[in-house]
């Protein structure tokens, strides 16, 4: 590998390379991550739009999130009709606050059984749940955490099934003060949600120190798993 490749491969941002048919070519590590959120036919769609109208390298700025990713500009370039290529420009991601004040070690599980049994006293709702079953009790603004977790499962109170996922991130993690911290999800999903309060959502996300991914029918946190 040389010296463009490893450069590439190193990078902070994602860069892709296609056929003319949408088939991947190339990607660099980064973007390996991205498109575990995004399938590859809408991802070229999308940059196919962003391309010049004939041969030559664009670049443009904007506001696009796909899955937990927020990028603020991307370059698509192309030299001849077999290939094009694109560079997305993150933003800058949420730094995790590790610092155990304020936090409280508890079981995940219980956490999301209590969140689930408030609600479901009010709105009668078929509940599944798919929940990684090795996680140890973990460190987190429980008053918060759990505000943010009710919030969720009531904007989805006109769907008829909610979904709860919760699991690891393969491969992602923080690091802080020379130990690594994997990154766990948890996803609310269902077939109709109320989106009037997002906007507390993300307030209360924020104070619980958790990233949060916000779509139509799906509802997504994430946090690093700290249990020591």
């Amino acid at each position: 590998m040389d010296l463009f490749e490893e450069w590439c491969e190193h990078d902070y941002n994602p860069f892709i390379i296609f056929d003319k048919d949408g088939k991947i070519l190339y990607v660099n590590s980064e973007a390996q991550f991205l498109l575990g959120d995004v399938s590859n036919k809408e991802l070229f769609e999308m940059i196919t739009s962003y391309a010049n109208f004939g041969f030559g390298y664009k670049t443009t700025i904007v506001d696009i999130n796909i899955g937990k990713y927020s990028f603020f500009a991307l370059t698509v370039g192309y030299k001849d009709d077999e290939k094009i290529g694109v560079k997305l420009y993150k933003k800058p991601s949420i730094s995790f606050n590790l610092s155990k004040e304020d936090n409280v070690k508890v079981n995940i599980y219980s956490v999301i059984d209590l969140a689930i049994s408030s609600f479901s006293t009010q709105k009668k709702k078929i509940h599944k749940k798919i929940l990684d079953p090795t996680f140890p009790e973990i460190y987190l603004k429980i008053d918060t955490f759990l505000k943010l977790l009710n919030k969720i499962f009531f904007s989805y109170e006109n769907s008829n099934t909610i979904t709860t996922k919760l699991n690891l991130i393969t491969g992602e993690y923080v690091i802080y003060e020379n130990k690594k911290y994997p990154i766990f999800f948890l996803e609310v999903t269902g077939d109709k949600r109320n989106e009037k309060d997002d906007f507390l959502l993300k307030e209360l996300a924020s104070i619980s120190n958790i990233s949060i991914n916000i779509k139509e029918n799906k509802v997504r946190i994430e946090s690093p798993l700290v249990d020591t």
